[in-house]
């Protein structure tokens, strides 16, 4: 069902990397729509907002790829954590990385993580209390 081998949450790193370093100037906070929702209040849409959404819509796909079991899952998850190394180092080393933008897209690769250690743990038991019952 997933063929991509990497972590989709190099996406919105790299969509990140790009604008700030490409165009050092841009506001992360700027707007770019604004909905009037029924309430009669307004909702000002951010370039923030679009690229953390598709940061955690990401996430959700990663989480479904993290229920597979193989070899293809345990490099995601390697490669997941490496990434999530990278966003850190650079959220603390990189000067156009320290915003709160970068800092919720590297919270987000570090849930990433944290579910594939956690969905890789639960499905290991599954597994093995599967194979005791069969012995049993």
């Amino acid at each position: 069902m997933f063929v991509l081998g990497f972590p989709l949450l190099l996406v919105p790193f790299a969509i990140y990397n790009i604008i700030a370093f490409l165009t050092p100037g841009v506001v992360w906070t700027a707007q770019v729509a604004t909905v009037h929702m029924m309430s009669g209040k307004d909702w000002v849409l951010t370039w923030e907002d679009i690229l953390l959404g598709l940061a955690i819509l990401l996430l959700a796909v990663e989480i479904m790829k993290s229920t597979r079991i193989g070899m293809r899952t345990i490099i995601d998850h390697l490669l997941a954590m490496a990434l999530f190394i990278v966003m850190l180092a650079e959220f603390l080393l990189v000067q156009r990385a320290g915003t709160s933008t970068f800092f919720l897209l590297t919270v987000i690769s570090l849930i990433d993580v944290v579910d594939g250690f956690i969905v890789g743990i639960r499905t290991s038991q599954h597994q093995v209390e599967i194979e005791a019952e069969r012995a049993g």
